[in-house]
């Protein structure tokens, strides 16, 4: 069981715009044409902030009307929050706020052996990577740049410095980096 952040980001580093627009990332197609399928297929439970949320809510389910898909997980999905946020019908979400190590032993015991999946974003990955929780950082760099947006992974992790497990070519877009984030060890 790994608790990881599997994310798509721009050339330089951003994983949505300024107004958390993907259309960017949508441009590209199917993600069964990527790692997904493979990937999803090992989650157990998942966790993203409310911006994750929104968006999802807003540009693939759209609200419950017509065109809209399907809320997209049958994992148990905690959203983190500060604000009252509409429900998915048919969705096992939880809704908190605050401390994600609480939050986490959740999902691990809820993902029964499974793994973690921090959708996003980046400062929601960054709090699990300050908590000691993240092991394993999956990046999805596509062939555009953004200028600015929403960051990757808005932390330094220098010292210790990431472990490069593999690279992987996906199409003419998508180069895949996956590293392990290793333990600080005692100070």
């Amino acid at each position: 069981m790994k608790t990881q952040y599997y994310a798509a980001s721009s050339l330089d580093g951003f994983i949505a715009t300024e107004d958390h627009s993907l259309a960017w990332l949508m441009q590209f197609g199917d993600p069964s044409d990527t790692s997904y399928p493979a990937f999803i297929r090992e989650v157990g439970a998942l966790c993203m902030g409310a911006a994750t949320y929104e968006w999802l809510v807003r540009e693939l389910v759209k609200d419950g009307q017509p065109g809209g898909a399907p809320w997209p997980y049958g994992q148990p999905a905690w959203v983190f929050t500060h604000r009252q946020l509409p429900r998915v019908a048919g969705a096992d979400l939880r809704f908190v706020e605050g401390d994600v190590a609480p939050v986490h032993r959740a999902m691990v015991e809820a993902a029964k052996g499974r793994n973690v999946w921090i959708v996003g974003g980046g400062e929601l990955a960054g709090r699990f990577h300050d908590a000691g929780l993240l092991d394993e950082l999956i990046v999805q760099v596509t062939a555009v740049t953004l200028g600015q947006g929403k960051p990757l992974l808005p932390r330094r992790i220098a010292m210790p410095p990431l472990k490069l497990d593999s690279v992987s070519r996906f199409g003419e877009a998508f180069v895949e980096l996956r590293y392990t984030i290793p333990r600080k060890g005692p100070a």
